[in-house]
């Protein structure tokens, strides 16, 4: 008997973007594409030759990302978008520093993004380095040590209030999440006006890596 052949896979609606999108409408087209990936239903919008072309003349793109540096975490495949739509800066952590400011400052003032997304995700390196440099099992050398200075302090916190290794690392993976974001807003009138105003949402997520999904904090 011949094998049956594979079901035609479902069409998948096209994505449909707001030419200038509100904050809020921003962040919903960042959890519906989300809501797609992790559904092994990805549209991969905006990745054609016609979109490449559009995009020579200048980038419009309807949300910043501050995202870690791991090779899992892909914001653009994680979210399901596709060429101009995500501003994305990508550092191990995430951290802050002056470059990561003035790109998401960039992003705001010049681009007009309604919407910045800082992002963790579960097993971060970063953090796991932190807490084995916490527990003196790893001396991290050159500039490794500098960025594991960044988040020690959110480790060692997660330390104090106790569970296991496993639960003090997402606790600290959380923790680092809302730092970042406090830390934008404290350093940058430029952020901190325009959260103000409502002209620029600021969410936090932490990426689940078995699941794809992006948990909005």
């Amino acid at each position: 008997m011949s094998a049956m052949p594979d079901p035609t896979p479902l069409p998948v609606a096209p994505v449909v973007r707001p030419v200038r999108p509100t904050p809020d409408e921003a962040y919903a087209l960042m959890v519906a594409g989300n809501a797609r990936f992790a559904a092994g239903t990805p549209a991969r919008p905006n990745q054609d030759d016609a979109r490449r072309v559009q995009l020579v003349a200048g980038q419009e793109p309807f949300a910043a990302v501050l995202g870690c540096a791991d090779s899992r975490v892909p914001a653009e495949i994680v979210f399901d978008q596709g060429l101009g739509d995500l501003f994305v800066c990508r550092t191990a952590g995430p951290i802050v520093d002056f470059a990561v400011l003035g790109s998401i400052e960039f992003a705001i003032a010049y681009l007009h993004v309604p919407l910045v997304v800082v992002m963790g995700h579960e097993s971060c390196g970063a953090l796991k380095a932190a807490a084995e440099t916490a527990s003196g099992t790893l001396e991290p050398g050159g500039s490794v040590r500098d960025l594991v200075e960044k988040v020690l302090p959110i480790t060692l916190q997660a330390q104090r209030e106790g569970g296991t290794k496993d639960e003090q690392l997402s606790r600290a993976i959380g923790y680092n999440v809302t730092r970042v974001i406090n830390l934008l807003i404290e350093r940058s009138p430029v952020i901190a006006d325009a959260v103000a105003d409502g002209s620029v949402k600021l969410v936090g997520a932490v990426y689940e890596l078995d699941g794809g999904r992006a948990r909005f904090l």
